[in-house]
């Protein structure tokens, strides 16, 4: 040290004894910023990885709320729907939710949360936003049965609106479509033809849609017609019905 102070010459060796052992500190030193440059890449994926799980669960959160929000529109479209029909519906009316469905292929029938506390009955008329559904056949204190109007053990007294020819709309199980019944070779009947309630039933008004005709088959070995209909309620879509008082007036302030 006193002759690196004191000597110019110690210094020169010096520096050059430094710059021959520079390659030897970039060896020892080289494993150490190797080391530190995996462990920022490695720290660097983790937090991507991270990041990456964060934003999908974030994305199949707002996808979910998307569904949701797209689910309440669709009801409140229905619902809306439904308050339109209602207006046309003559007497009290009451909408009820939809429970549970028969999960029996061949048996068309549904639950309702409404029952005899709410005055259902027995007979009583159940109608969609767009057509006749069926009537209740069953009720407890909070809740009811509706067969519906696709069901093999349902009938209708039903008319064309074309001509007024009567006839009577039954279920089939098979296809879930209905059958107009009773209708004679002779009488005009075509596809397109809307299909009501006739109200000479005992439980359905008159003017109700039930259908349309969508095939008509003529048999010369049968004395009727072979009349396919498609029904115009939506019996295999929406949670709300609504349920019909025919012969009951609104009480005030409207529906009940």
């Amino acid at each position: 040290m006193v002759m690196d102070k004191r000597i110019a010459a110690v210094s020169e060796v010096r520096a050059i004894l430094s710059l021959s052992l520079a390659p030897l500190q970039y060896v020892v030193s080289w494993p150490i910023q190797f080391i530190d440059t995996i462990n920022h890449v490695v720290s660097s994926h983790d937090e991507l990885i991270k990041e990456n799980l964060a934003l999908k669960a974030q994305t199949l959160l707002l996808q979910s709320e998307v569904q949701r929000l797209r689910s309440i529109e669709s009801q409140n479209n229905q619902l809306m729907s439904l308050v339109n029909s209602s207006t046309k519906a003559k007497g009290k009316i009451l909408i009820a939710q939809l429970l549970a469905v028969d999960t029996d292929p061949f048996i068309k029938q549904m639950t309702l949360d409404k029952g005899s506390s709410s005055g259902v009955f027995v007979g009583q008329p159940v109608l969609d936003a767009y057509g006749v559904m069926g009537q209740v056949i069953q009720t407890s204190a909070f809740t009811s049965r509706v067969l519906l109007l696709n069901d093999s053990h349902s009938g209708i007294p039903a008319q064309l609106t074309r001509n007024g020819i009567r006839a009577i709309a039954v279920g089939d199980n098979y296809s879930g479509k209905l059958r107009l019944i009773n209708v004679a070779q002779t009488q005009d009947v075509k596809v397109g033809d809307m299909v009501v309630t006739s109200g000479l039933g005992e439980h359905y008004p008159e003017g109700y849609p039930i259908g349309h005709v969508t095939a008509v088959v003529k048999d010369p070995g049968l004395q009727f017609l072979t009349i396919t209909l498609e029904p115009e309620a939506h019996l295999d879509r929406g949670r709300e019905v609504l349920l019909v008082w025919p012969n009951q007036s609104l009480p005030k302030g409207g529906k009940s």
